[in-house]
């Protein structure tokens, strides 16, 4: 639910809530910072929006584990998959790579996603089973690989979602 930005607004507001409950003293900074944070949340969600509007396709097609469902509800994206969810399975059937590749082949899609733990071994596979073998493995970042280092290095939230919105733009074809 963390890859919705429409979610992270919601989960934002409510923490705010309760930290000025519990700490009244400083319930006007709380404030003021959801307040900021939440202009950049609805400003991305803006982008995203208009991401989708102008794509020229509106689908997208993993070959790994799917964690994105929240995101392409929030925007009528339509999606494949290799595994439902954050499936613990690690190898696809013969069946759902030729699924995956006639899907990519009839949607002309430009690429075939993963995220940032997959090897790309299944999107792969799915490339060079295509007609044209031209499309691209590209990686959304699922945030569940973040570590403390990332973190320390600069890695925030906003940064992993406006990173996934260029390569979004990049699978979509816009």
């Amino acid at each position: 639910m963390w890859l919705s930005l429409k979610n992270a607004r919601i989960l934002c507001q409510a923490i705010t809530k309760v930290l000025c409950t519990i700490d009244e003293k400083n319930a006007d900074s709380y404030k003021a910072n959801f307040a900021a944070y939440s202009e950049k949340l609805s400003s991305l969600d803006k982008e995203y929006e208009e991401t989708v509007k102008n794509a020229a396709c509106k689908t997208l097609l993993f070959g790994d584990r799917f964690p994105f469902r929240y995101l392409t509800d929030d925007y009528g994206l339509s999606y494949y998959a290799a595994f439902a969810g954050c499936s613990a399975e690690t190898e696809a059937s013969f069946k759902t790579i030729a699924f995956l590749s006639a899907k990519t082949d009839e949607l002309f899609l430009p690429a075939v996603c993963q995220i940032e733990s997959g090897n790309g071994k299944i999107a792969e596979t799915i490339i060079q089973n295509t007609k044209a073998k031209k499309a691209k493995v590209l990686t959304l970042d699922s945030m569940q690989s973040t570590t403390k280092a990332d973190i320390a290095n600069g890695t925030s939230y906003l940064s992993i979602m406006q990173k996934n919105l260029e390569v979004l733009k990049e699978a979509l074809g816009e």
